[in-house]
């Protein structure tokens, strides 16, 4: 059977397929690794970082698509200050991050001082199962997304610690705006923005 790389809305019911394709998918990125170095137990707990800010955060405020094999989380600009983890959240992710908790804590506090103060739609995480890649599945979900935001008038904002993504990025009309080093010896973060464009600049 042709995987489908139409996209559809994200229920909770795919907490768990969402966090296996996006598991798959971070394998190689570079802050996803340095959260969770051991390569043995790597795939199952990214498979329950991404499910549980799926469920618990992604899913109730923000506009979250799939397709076969990929998935994106997205937040509207009147949802930004709602999604947002809240202590029960926190403390499951500091019990799956166990001693890399404290680090996880200072890159999503840099990240914040750096997250631009106008109005704006943020691409949260985006990721296609590498076994899919080249098919059109993250660009349709991408596609997807940003013609929303487009529809809404705002800006998108995002971040990227995967330097192959960010000519990606550039191809749908992102700019990089901030290169940080993550605090205590992290991998390079890139911030990147989009302007929001008519229907006929698309």
């Amino acid at each position: 059977m042709p995987i489908s790389h139409t996209p559809k809305t994200a229920t909770p019911d795919d907490a768990s397929a969402v966090g296996t394709t996006l598991a798959r998918a971070f394998d190689d990125d570079p802050m996803m690794r340095w959260f969770f170095p051991d390569e043995a137990t790597r795939e199952a707990s990214l498979g329950r970082y991404f499910a549980t800010i799926f469920t618990r955060q992604y899913v109730l405020h923000g506009v979250c698509e799939r397709t076969d094999a990929a998935a994106a989380f997205w937040v509207p600009a009147q949802a930004q200050e709602k999604a947002i983890p809240d202590q029960e959240t926190i403390q499951e992710l500091t019990n799956l991050l166990g001693d890399r908790a404290e680090l996880f804590g200072g890159a999503v506090e840099m990240a914040a001082q750096h997250t631009p103060q106008e109005p704006h739609w943020s691409l949260a995480l985006i990721g296609a199962d590498p076994a899919a890649q080249g098919q059109g599945q993250g660009a349709a979900l991408l596609r997807s997304g940003l013609a929303q935001a487009d529809a809404d008038g705002m800006p998108v904002h995002l971040e990227s610690s995967k330097p192959e993504n960010l000519p990606v990025y550039e191809h749908f009309g992102f700019a990089v705006r901030d290169e940080l080093r993550l605090p205590g010896g992290g991998p390079q973060l890139w911030t990147m923005w989009r302007e929001p464009r008519r229907p006929a600049d698309v």
